[in-house]
Formats: structure tokens, sequence, C-alpha cells
């Protein structure tokens, strides 16, 4: 090596030789991490548990509960959480609980995930609906990243429940069917509190399944095979445990804990004001192929007392709540607790308002006038179609001139009136839909709203339509809506004549003078409602017109 070279090499050390290869040796910081984690103190916020309605998939409203499916709402409606205040009242005292609801407060998932980090839930609960499925799933991943347990309910993982917790492994446990006992029974066993049960949820536990007890191994361990109602994770196993009982008495459940819940953010048109709601009874005895609400609560009611909804009433009252919905898979399913809770109503002069849905084979002329004295102010009823044949084909059970009668009958009694009707059940054809637009048209109705029908997950409709081949090929679970456009194709019925009747239907129905003074009258109703309500006219407008499947844009 000459003294230039050398030069060179002390000069730049690029020119000397390259190392040899050694074997690789990571650094690793988990141990110190990890202890940092263990060690860490949590803060006066932290709660044991959060109760979420996550933020939505497009920033939009969307209508979800506890045994209902997601939706975005073409009527700009802000649905109150009240699932989810009546599992914190379960969990409540024995447990420090904080109730999110991002869709009515309108919030993102940056803002969201503030919250994550200041509460550090222990567990992280939420609800899962096939529309907004990986959206939901988003919320249970960055819980699980902050040290969560993960926790999912609702319509989409109760017919599904290893499935969904299968390709997601953030999240990990799911409430089959009924969520109520169940999330309490299950952190009871996690956090060994069992002992720490009030009479009033011991009773609750021993009347719903008299076969109840408390799962432990011999040793004094948790012995999850024995919790019911979950599916859990077990290493790389998923195990769905025997099914919960439902909560045989409803009067035993506790009021839920609406001031947990933003209420003074939850909408609904043709409502003045904010409302919430009450739920009167779970099940309903109908058979419905198409609906949602048997996959939780299925074909069996029960119902809570009248006693019961007046004390829930005017504790809503004091909470300056005047407004509210009579939440019931169907309200009129029983007509002793509808005359009895209407009587007393008007005998303790509560002043309130109120909204329910029905069938229009469940109601009568007097009961109706009972009602409206009572003060309810609109019906919503599922209507569907206007063609018998699908009416039965469906298991609907009522037919378009039950319809007609039951809406007079409201109408007569100052009640205005509210109809769902379904585009695309099994033998649709267009000369059936033109006859249920033509139906629509006819009847007293001051809103109308046309779907198209969606195979929910669990339905005898999605069994069928399984069967048949009639799901569009590639089909996600976040495209099963009734709202953002549609996954069926009949032979004869593809899915693009499917949206152009649904938006048909409405066209021809609302651009007519009685539909466009109902929403004037909207408009004049309550000034501070007004650019929601004109929000939800430009929606719809938008949607009639455009090629899309659902309407865009977010309320005011």
């Amino acid at each position: 090596m000459d003294d230039k070279e050398l030069d060179v090499k002390s000069v730049n050390l690029g020119a000397r030789n390259i190392p040899k290869l050694r074997s690789a040796d990571f650094p690793n910081a988990d141990v110190i991490v990890r202890d940092g984690l263990l060690a860490a103190s949590r803060p006066p916020e932290a709660v044991d548990i959060m109760l979420v309605n996550p933020p939505t998939p497009d920033g939009g409203l969307w209508i979800r509960t506890q045994h209902r499916v997601g939706r975005r709402t073409r009527e700009n409606m802000v649905w109150p959480q009240v699932s989810l205040a009546q599992m914190a009242a379960l969990l409540h005292p024995v447990y420090k609980v904080k109730v999110v609801d991002c869709n009515a407060e309108r919030m993102g998932w940056p803002e969201f995930t503030e919250l994550l980090d200041k509460y550090q839930p222990k567990y992280y609960l939420t609800q899962m609906t096939a529309p907004t499925l990986e959206n939901d799933v988003y919320g249970c991943f960055l819980a699980h990243a902050r040290g969560a347990k993960t926790i999912a309910f609702g319509t989409h993982i109760t017919p599904i429940p290893v499935e969904t917790m299968r390709p997601y492994p953030s999240l990990d446990f799911a409430l089959v069917g009924e969520p109520d006992l169940t999330i309490r029974d299950l952190l009871d066993h996690l956090e060994g509190k069992i002992a720490e049960r009030s009479p009033e949820i011991v009773t609750m536990f021993n009347k719903h399944d008299p076969m109840y007890k408390p799962s432990f191994n011999e040793d004094g361990s948790v012995n999850m095979h024995g919790i019911k109602g979950i599916a859990w994770r077990k290493k790389d196993e998923i195990i769905l445990n025997f099914p919960r009982s439902f909560i045989a008495d409803l009067d035993d459940m506790p009021i839920p804990m609406h001031e947990l819940l933003p209420l003074q953010s939850y909408r609904m048109p043709l409502i003045k004001g904010a409302f919430t709601f009450i739920v009167t009874s779970r099940g309903c005895p109908a058979g419905c192929t198409y609906c949602i609400k048997h996959v939780s609560y299925q074909y069996a009611t029960r119902l809570r007392s009248p006693k019961k909804i007046m004390e829930e009433l005017w504790y809503l009252k004091k909470l300056g709540i005047n407004n509210i919905h009579m939440y019931a898979d169907l309200f009129t399913v029983s007509r002793d607790q509808v005359m009895e809770l209407c009587k007393m109503m008007i005998d303790e002069k509560i002043g309130i308002k109120w909204t329910s849905n029905s069938r229009v084979d469940y109601v009568d002329e007097e009961m109706l006038m009972l009602m409206g004295k009572a003060g309810c102010r609109l019906i919503s009823w599922g209507i569907e179609s206007g063609n018998e044949q699908i009416l039965k084909h469906a298991r609907k059970g009522a037919y378009p001139d039950k319809a007609e009668r039951a809406l007079r009958w409201a109408k007569k009694a100052g009640i205005m009136n509210w109809g769902y009707f379904i585009i695309g059940l099994p033998g649709e054809t267009e000369e059936t839909i033109r006859q249920t637009i033509d139906f629509a048209k006819k009847l007293p109705l001051d809103i109308a709203l046309f779907h198209v029908a969606a195979p929910y997950p669990g339905t005898p409709f999605f069994f069928e339509v399984v069967k048949n081949k009639w799901f569009r090929p590639g089909t996600r679970w976040e495209q099963v809506d009734m709202d953002k456009g549609t996954v069926l194709d009949y032979p004869n019925m593809p899915a693009e004549r499917l949206l152009y009747w649904q938006k048909r239907a409405f066209r021809e129905w609302a651009f007519r003078p009685g539909p466009v003074f109902t929403y004037l009258k909207m408009l004049m109703y309550d000034w501070s409602t007004m650019k929601t309500a004109l929000n939800v006219g430009f929606q719809h407008l938008f949607w009639a017109s455009s090629d899309e499947g659902a309407p865009v844009g977010g309320a005011g």
C-alpha cells in the first residue's frame, strides 16, 4: 500500500474494506415497554368500561341500536342509544362506566381516539351491524391497541359469532343474543365481583334462568366455558358457549341511565326539540321473513308494565325531555298494556308528546282514539307492499285493506302516519311495484319511505336468498343495506331495476301537493331544526335524481 492509498483511507473511511456480515442481533425493548405500561398509573378519569356507538363510516347520520340493523338515515334521524344506557344501569355502581355516542355528537375517529386515551377503559363495548362491520371493528382495533378487552353485540355478530370474530383478532368477546345480563355476568367473572351483586341483580339472574350458577373451576379460576351467551378466544380457537335465556321479566330491569346520553342531540322529523326512547316491550309474534329484530329477540313478547313505563316517563320529564318514542318491536302488541298506559298518561297529566310503531292488524279505532288523547302524535307503520301475494310470501300477514282502514282511524284520532315500504321482496315484478306506488299514493300518509329489501344475516329472507343464489357476486357485508343500494339480483329484476323503482316510487309519492305541504310544515314547525330539514330535502332531491344507491352529505 503506497502513501497515496494510505492517505485516501485515512481521509475517506469509505475506502476501507467493508466488514464481514454478522448474525442479526436486533435490540429488544419489549420488556422495558411492557413494564412501563404495567407500572403506569391510570388517570382519575379512567373507567372500567366504555360503551360506544362509534363514529359512522362516512361521517353522516346512521341509525343503529341493540336489535336493529344499521343504516344511513335519509330522514336525518338521530337515534338515542338507550340500549347502551340500559347496560350501563346494569353495571353501575359496581363498575365505573362511560357512554359515548359518536353519531349523536358528530364525532370522528381522531376525536374519539383522544377519548380512548383520556378514559383508558379496561373494557370496550360496541355494537356491530352488517353495513358498518369493518367500521365497528376499527373501534375495537383502537381500543385493543390501548390494552382494553373488546366486546361486541348486535344483529350481525349474534347470527355469525365465530366467523365475525375469526378475521378480526382485535375482538376478544361476542355477546350473542340479548346482551344485558351477559355483559354483567362476563365482567363479574373476569373482575371477580360476583359477590358484589345487589339483591336486584341476583334476582334477575335467578328469575331469567333457574339453572344459573357462576362458572368456576375447582381451583377457583374462571371457567369461561360456563358463561352463557358469549363467544371467546381460547388460544387460536374461537369457542361459542351455550346460549343465554331471555330476561324473563322486563320490570326487573333498572331504568336506563339516560343522563349519560347526549339527550339534547337526539332528533326526529316532525318532533319539536329533543326526544328519546322508552322500551315498552321486547319481541314480536309476527313472522315477517325479512325482519332483523327476530334474530336477537325472536318471536316471544315480553312486556313492561304501564306502571314501570310511567316511572321512566316521569324520570325523563325531570331531565327535560318532553318527546318520547315508545320503542318496541311492536308497540301495540298488547291492547291491554296500551290502553292502561294511555289512561295513566291522561290521568297523571304528564304532558308528553310521543310516537310509536304498529302493524295495521294490531290496532282498532277505540285504541287509536285513546292514543291520540294520551299525546301520540305519529305512528310509523310497516306497510311494505300493496300486493297481497308479496305480503303472503314474506309472511307479513297484513293486507292492503287493513292498512287503509288503520291509517284512516289514526288520522281521525289526530295522529300522523309514517309509512315504510319495501321494494324487492321475493316475487316482486314491475307490476307489483306499480301496485305498491299507487297504493302508497292512495293512503293518508304524512311521510313515506321506500327501501330496497335487504337480506340481513340470520333472517329467513337471508337463507332464501342464499338458497336461490340471488346475491350479487362479490357481495360484502357492508353492502347489505336497505338504503345504500342493493345486493339482490333476481332473474327477472336485477339490482339496477330495483334501485330505479325505489327512486321512482319516492319521486311519484313525494312530488305531490300533500307531501310537499307536509315537508313545508316540517320546515316551519321548529325553526331550530330548519337547517336539518333543508338538508333532508336536498339529500332526497340529490338521491332521487342521481345514479347512486343512497343520498350523500351530512346533517347540518
